[in-house]
């Protein structure tokens, strides 16, 4: 048991379990990162796609707790708790990979979903509930956008020439916002882009925790295989 390859597993997987806690901690920070940063656009979100940042919230925490578990089994020399550990690897690995095909088959589907919640927010917006007003104002103003698809979009709703001001960020707040000043391009690409972009960075971030697991599983047993030769002598 105290040969020097098996202290270099047993110290190479303690080592692994300290970055896969770390990498529990930053899907935790992300799940509440991007649950802050789109909680102003929850209208056009829906709630299907808003339970992500819960998802990856509890998905950090178990990260946290399995990689305690696989410290303890690395520190104890442990088999049961390695093969536990390497298991639930395993379960992890399979999650990610169910979730990540699960995103690429919805793609379609959501961005259909963002197209209907956009429109028919628009439609609200000189309604009574000035939540629709206020997201709409978030978004133009977050995106230095303007409509849906384009600024035109506005002429079916406010009906005297002018836009929300929010359309218009160099024009000043007592004076109206007109289509000559406004910006041109429509929200529902702007907003697109900026998901497919933080998908793109969830996904390569997930690949590399991915690949950070099958380490791990390997570590776990070669180290398992080591301990039951150490007890059968």
């Amino acid at each position: 048991m105290d040969s020097i390859g098996m202290s270099c597993i047993k110290y190479l997987l303690f080592l692994f379990n300290l970055l896969f806690a770390v990498s529990g901690i930053i899907i935790f920070s992300v799940g509440i990162m991007i649950q802050q940063m789109y909680s102003s656009y929850s209208l056009f979100i829906g709630e299907k796609l808003f339970t992500l940042p819960f998802i990856f919230i509890i998905v950090g925490i178990f990260i946290f707790v399995v990689a305690f578990f696989g410290c303890c089994g690395a520190i104890k020399e442990s088999n049961y708790m390695l093969i536990t550990f390497a298991a639930f690897l395993c379960l992890i690995f399979i999650l990610e990979a169910a979730g990540g095909i699960v995103g690429y088959i919805m793609k379609d589907e959501i961005n259909e979903m963002l197209e209907t919640r956009m429109n028919n927010s628009l439609r609200e917006y000189n309604g009574n509930i000035i939540y629709y007003a206020r997201t709409w104002n978030a978004v133009q103003h977050d995106f230095s956008c303007c409509g849906v698809k384009s600024y035109t979009d506005w002429s079916y709703i406010i009906t005297n020439g002018t836009l929300p001001h929010s359309c218009c960020p160099q024009t000043p707040t007592d004076e109206r916002c007109l289509p000559e000043y406004a910006n041109k391009d429509g929200c529902l690409p702007a907003f697109e882009n900026a998901l497919e972009h933080n998908i793109f960075l969830i996904i390569a971030f997930g690949i590399s925790v991915a690949v950070v697991q099958f380490v791990g599983v390997i570590f776990a047993c070669c180290m398992s295989r080591s301990i039951r030769k150490y007890e059968t002598v």
